[in-house]
Parts: C-alpha cells; structure tokens; sequence
C-alpha cells in the first residue's frame, strides 16, 4: 500500500473578491499569502483652534475661593461665638417661661385680691347684666346700638 499525504488545497480568490489595500505577498519562508499591503486611512478629524475661556468661567474660578474663605471664616466665628449662644438662648427660654407665668399668675391674682376686697362669697349679691343690641342697615351700613344694665 502506498501512503500519499493529504495535501492543503488553497481556494481560489478572485482578484475582484480582494478588497482595496490587500495584494499577494510573499512571505521570508517563500509562501505566498494575502496581506495588507497599506495602512487604512482614518478620518482626520479637523482641529479647531483652542477658545477663549469665558468670562463667567474665569469670575466663577475667581470668586469660589473668596466663597469657601467666608464660609471658613463663617465657621470658625460660630464656634468661639457658640458658648454665647448656648448662653443666649437659655436666657430667652427663662424669658418665655417667665411670660408664660406672667400671663397665667396675675389673673390669678387680681381673682383672689378682688375676693379678698368683696368678700369670699357674693353672699346673694345680685351681678349686673349688660345687654347689647346693635343693628346695621345694608353691608356698609351705619351702625346703631343700645345697651342696657339690668
């Protein structure tokens, strides 16, 4: 029996099937292959020239530093002046809670002297009895009114 080894068929291009850019080369080991044979060209993308930096871009780069120095000096204030504070606001809740007493003890008060000076008990005393009646004619009106002691 004879032994033939297989041998590599190569299939057949077309020189319309090679695309732009390819050709036959012939390798150092004397094969023959396609190859590209130059670069593709890329699309340049045209440079424009560089543009001036705006006005409101160059004040907003000037003024943040001014911004975050008075918010550290802002903060740097508040913390000596805070003991004060703290101090300060006690003070205003003793005040609203002295108010608050006002309001509720002197009501109180003139109730218990005006008992004092009367009597404990009205003692069958008669109250007077005052009767308002106030008519107005039409939306705007003069007012009459009567009042009345009973």
């Amino acid at each position: 029996m004879y032994y033939r080894p297989a041998t590599v068929r190569q299939p057949v291009i077309l020189p319309a099937d090679i695309p732009p850019g390819v050709d036959w080369v012939t390798l150092p080991g004397g094969v023959r292959t396609l190859a590209y044979t130059q670069p593709t060209p890329t699309p340049q993308i045209p440079v424009t020239a560089a543009q001036p930096i705006p006005a409101w871009a160059k004040t907003t780069a000037l003024l943040a530093p001014t911004v975050g120095g008075g918010i550290a000096a802002a903060g740097i204030g508040l913390s000596y002046a805070a003991p004060g504070l703290i101090a300060m606001s006690h003070a205003l809740w003793s005040a609203a809670a002295l108010v608050v007493a006002a309001v509720i003890a002197v009501p109180v008060l003139l109730r218990t002297a005006r008992r004092a000076v009367t009597g404990a008990d009205s003692g069958g005393r008669s109250t007077t009895h005052i009767t308002q009646n106030i008519t107005a004619t039409g939306l705007f009106g003069r007012a009459n009114g009567t009042i009345n002691h009973h």
